[in-house]
């Protein structure tokens, strides 16, 4: 038997087996990559920014699509509601943690529409509570993305309470109370680029929802069974063969007994 599977043409065969389950098998990973990718988020097309009052109201819910989309906002800043949002990197938009080396804050500014609304506006970020952060005087044109309102629940709140003038997160909920009398719209806007000194607030563009190809699920299962019915003939191939070798070692034996 031994002198069977080592003989050069079932080697041979051996060789050519491995080849062939080894490609199936890396054939059908990589339509597995190519099905768990498709549903993965990625990037939309950008579409050109938009006036930010088409997609924020005025205690209505933000759309899905809205979010990240570029938008253009007109109007005075309020530095008198200016607040300033704690544990913060300039490159993270996602509520802080504990606080570490590179935090800081961003400087969230009400910028009032002509309609009379406020538009929350991350205008960008500084290492310093005292650091520079003075708002623009006059009419200004704000462009950026939409972001939407961040929940207070889920976040930690220091032991101690926040200083006068800060904020957790940017929560429309929590600035309606603390900008009362005003009209606040829904969300927030990062501006790029930022205002006078302050350092650029990372904002994602936006993001579909990927959608499952099962087709080539269904691929990668074909090329696993290719490889499944590879080893099966290679088994049958190597059986006929030790059959044929056990067969015509005996047949001398059956002569010379006749």
């Amino acid at each position: 038997m031994l002198r069977t599977l080592f003989s050069p043409r079932v080697m041979g065969l051996h060789l050519l087996t491995i080849g062939v389950v080894v490609a199936f098998i890396l054939l059908g990973r990589w339509q597995l990559g190519v099905f768990q990718d498709s549903g993965r988020p990625h990037a939309a097309t950008d579409p050109a920014p938009v006036g930010v009052a088409t997609l924020s109201q005025v205690g209505a819910q933000m759309q899905g699509t809205s979010v990240g989309r570029r938008v253009t906002a007109e109007g005075v800043y309020d530095p008198a509601r200016q607040l300033l949002v704690a544990d913060r990197r300039p490159d993270v938009d996602a509520p802080g943690g504990n606080v570490s080396r590179g935090q800081g804050y961003w400087v969230l500014t009400p910028l009032r529409l002509d309609d009379g609304t406020l538009m929350p506006v991350v205008r960008g970020w500084v290492a310093e509570a005292a650091g520079p952060m003075a708002a623009p005087g006059g009419r200004v044109t704000v462009t950026g993305r939409l972001r939407p309102p961040q929940g207070t629940d889920s976040v930690q709140r220091r032991a101690d309470g926040l200083p006068s003038g800060q904020v957790q997160t940017v929560s429309t909920g929590e600035l309606i109370n603390l900008w009362s009398g005003q009209k606040v719209r829904n969300g927030y806007v990062v501006a790029e680029p930022p205002s006078g000194a302050l350092a650029q607030v990372k904002a994602s563009p936006p993001v579909v929802g990927g959608e499952l190809t099962w087709r080539n699920l269904a691929y990668a299962a074909n090329w696993w069974i290719f490889a499944g019915f590879a080893v099966f003939m290679w088994f049958h191939f190597v059986r006929d063969a030790v059959r044929s070798d056990r067969d015509r070692a005996k047949s001398p034996e059956m002569v010379l007994e006749g």
